[in-house]
């Protein structure tokens, strides 16, 4: 429980550590006392990020003032019942002075499995027919996505990422070099997965080779970028796209511009104030996506295609396009400085965990989303 506990005076960023920390889904904010003054959940953290919260703000500015809440004393059958008819998956329980005394997890009381998996997608694809221009001449024998960062390729990494998110089926968009990547990856047996390649006879662009997958699709694809380096939960993926039922969901990075002038804003030939060094903040496509099956079926078959051109289509129906905001650690792997900044963090991070696990992912992931949050 402890895990899950943060003070009222805590920021959006301890919120997060404490959900991942406790893995009961919810950060529990109380006084001085001990004394419940609301939760935050996943969900009301990437609302606020949508809404324009920085992950330094205070936790009061997104945080349910009016969480529901279990009683001391009330029946186990009455905490189920309770759980079940507000959708949740955990809630506090206090004693008569409203001070926290547990954290309750659903699944913990009706010994149902919580698999923690995004086994709801009916597939993943993973794009890695790029050349990797920007990264020559590490990649004019070596084909970018078996880059190394932290003594794994990038792409291995991907596919244990996904595996363990529970997806089984992973095809990849092979190009360039094809056979060192299918060389590396197998059939996928050895990460518990079946991988199939799909093998682009020309460049489809970066959403073309969504039309060479034949089988059929009984829930949204997992599609990203072969050059992600990330500790997104596809479960939250899968979880807002369902819930909000787009035709396609673009996770989006939060990105700062520090302008170091001073900005004048005028009208006509006169200026009407002046901003001192102001940022700018932009959500700005992570190249990681949820695609429906409808979406799917409107990308040309074997033809070249872009996700821009997937996502002003999506825009331009009624079902849209979704947004969902990552405040986990993200980097695009596509420049050398990138990648340097990559294995520094993730060396970094392994150093302060100390002895660890071959392939701790979840304390891994911790450590870089801390990172990324301060």
């Amino acid at each position: 429980m402890e895990k899950c506990l943060i003070n009222e005076s805590a920021d959006v960023r301890e919120a997060i550590r404490a959900i991942e920390a406790g893995q009961k889904g919810i950060a529990v904010i109380v006084n001085t006392n001990g004394c419940l003054q609301g939760v935050v959940t996943d969900g009301d953290i990437r609302r606020g990020l949508l809404a324009g919260v920085k992950l330094k703000a205070s936790i009061t500015s997104i945080m349910n003032r009016k969480p529901t809440k279990a009683v001391s004393g009330m029946s186990q059958s009455s905490i189920v019942e309770l759980l079940k008819q507000s959708a949740l998956e955990s809630l506090p329980l206090v004693d008569s002075k409203n001070c926290v005394i547990d954290v309750i997890l659903l699944t913990d009381l009706t010994q149902e499995t919580d698999t923690g998996k995004a086994d709801g997608f009916s597939c993943a694809l993973i794009m890695a027919g790029g050349e990797g221009r920007r990264l020559l001449p590490l990649t004019e024998n070596l084909p970018k996505p078996l880059v190394e960062v932290g003594g794994m390729p990038l792409i291995e990494r991907q596919v244990r990422r996904v595996a363990n998110a529970g997806v089984s089926r992973i095809y990849i968009a092979v190009n360039y070099l094809a056979g060192m990547i299918e060389s590396h990856l197998g059939d996928g047996s050895r990460y518990g997965v079946e991988i199939q390649y799909l093998r682009e006879q020309q460049k489809l662009g970066t959403a073309g080779a969504l039309s060479l997958i034949k089988d059929t699709l009984d829930g949204p694809v997992l599609l990203m970028n072969g050059d992600v380096f990330t500790s997104i939960d596809f479960r939250y993926l899968l979880d807002f796209h369902s819930k909000h039922q787009p035709l396609i969901t673009v996770a989006a990075i939060d990105y700062h511009v520090e302008i170091p002038y001073g900005v004048i804003k005028t009208a006509g030939a006169f200026a009407v104030c002046l901003e001192e060094k102001p940022s700018q903040q932009f959500l700005c496509n992570a190249g990681i996506y949820a695609i429906s099956p409808e979406a799917v079926s409107q990308v040309p078959q074997n033809q070249p295609y872009n996700m821009t051109d997937l996502i002003e289509l999506g825009i331009s129906q009624k079902s849209g396009v979704a947004v969902f905001p990552v405040h986990e650690y993200w980097s695009d792997i596509g420049t050398h400085a990138e990648l340097d900044k990559a294995r520094s963090e993730l060396k970094i991070v392994k150093e302060t965990l100390g002895d660890l696990e071959e392939f701790d992912e979840s304390a891994v992931n911790i450590g870089l989303n801390l990172r990324r949050a301060a």
